[in-house]
């Protein structure tokens, strides 16, 4: 088989079905008609591990549930403050 020439953009929607959409290695390398092996080596050049991947998902779901966490806080504080003042004038 000849080597052949794929553009950066073919590279990437390959690995896109591997990693994303969850098609097999032996799957998207039938389809394409692209070696298993070239596929492997796409995936090391041009994408991250699927547990850095996992990794970076976990980090922004922490860093949205933290200020989520920080909105309700200070709302609570706001709302505490608010029952203080009008139980007063209640009196």
């Amino acid at each position: 088989m000849g080597k052949g020439n794929f553009t950066d953009e073919f590279r990437l929607d390959a690995i896109k079905q591997i990693m994303e959409r969850g098609y097999s290695v032996a799957d998207v390398s039938k389809r394409l008609g692209v070696s298993t092996h070239s596929l492997y080596e796409w995936m090391k050049r041009y994408s991250v591990s699927p547990q850095s991947a996992a990794k970076d998902d976990q980090s922004s779901e922490i860093r949205r549930l933290k200020q989520e966490l920080a909105r309700v806080t200070e709302e609570r504080d706001i709302l505490k403050k608010a029952t203080a003042y009008f139980a007063k004038d209640a009196k």
